[in-house]
């Protein structure tokens, strides 16, 4: 039997998704609470290889267990022994099925403080991602088709917080959080839409490109895919969404109360 779980996790416990010798990581804590319920699961798979500090509401794994062993596969019997990760769903998914390469789209979330962000430049710069673009200006490449499509981008405002919500067919490495960093800038006054457009033309050095956002701000929220439904916990659903907020709205506040600090000692 293959099953797929989707689940959630604060990133900044964690040195990224994947296993690591003698570090702690996602993938890691999910083998070990697997095997402790008396389960080995074979061919894990994940959709999303997060990178370290990048945290995730909608990650989705998927393995094959033994038919018999579908009791142990249960969101409450797995989150009482999980730390820093939580099992949102539960899937019986085809046994050819992989979550990344099943997926239609995912979607992410960036956490900003909007002190001193115009929302409305913010939202224009976004709209300019929206369609198919050579993203080489806004990745770190690694041999992939820098082409990619974009089918969603928004901004949007939550009292302090601004909130840039990206969903695309897939990224490429740091992908999302370099378009972030154009985003912010644009709502700053620090970069300009032509710039933006030019870069998508291809018209940029690389030794100027733009950096990355820190990636305590970002969440991967969701995976898509089409025929898969999730036995959904709703508890621990409203539980950590709650909680994953609260986080990040908070990490996102002490940013830019930090960077405040800096600029008066500077």
């Amino acid at each position: 039997m293959k099953v797929a779980l989707r689940i959630a996790y604060d990133g900044t416990q964690f040195h990224g998704f994947q296993r690591q010798p003698s570090l702690r990581t996602v993938e890691g804590e999910l083998l070990r609470v697997l095997e402790e319920v008396g389960l080995e699961p074979v061919d894990f798979k994940g959709a999303s290889r997060t990178d370290k500090g990048v945290s995730a509401f909608g990650n989705v794994v998927a393995f094959t267990v033994p038919d018999d062993a579908a009791h142990l596969v249960k969101p409450r019997v797995l989150n009482a022994r999980l730390e820093d990760v939580w099992v949102l769903g539960v899937a019986k998914v085809p046994k050819d099925f992989h979550p990344r390469f099943w997926a239609k789209s995912k979607v992410y979330r960036y956490y900003l403080v909007g002190w001193g962000l115009n929302v409305g430049a913010m939202r224009e710069c976004a709209a300019l991602f929206v369609g198919e673009h050579d993203f080489s200006a806004f990745a770190r490449l690694d041999g992939r088709d820098p082409v990619r499509r974009i089918l969603r981008a928004s901004v949007e405002e939550r009292g302090p917080i601004v909130v840039v919500e990206i969903e695309g067919e897939s990224f490429l490495w740091e992908m999302v959080r370099r378009i972030v960093t154009a985003v912010r800038l644009c709502g700053e006054g620090k970069l300009e839409l032509g710039d933006v457009e030019a870069m998508l033309r291809g018209e940029f050095e690389e030794s100027r490109k733009l950096p990355p956002a820190p990636p305590e701000g970002l969440v991967l929220w969701a995976v898509k895919y089409e025929g898969v439904e999730f036995e959904v916990d709703a508890y621990t659903v409203e539980l950590v969404r709650k909680e994953l907020f609260e986080r990040f709205s908070a990490a996102a506040v002490r940013a830019a109360i930090f960077e405040d600090f800096l600029r008066q000692l500077y």
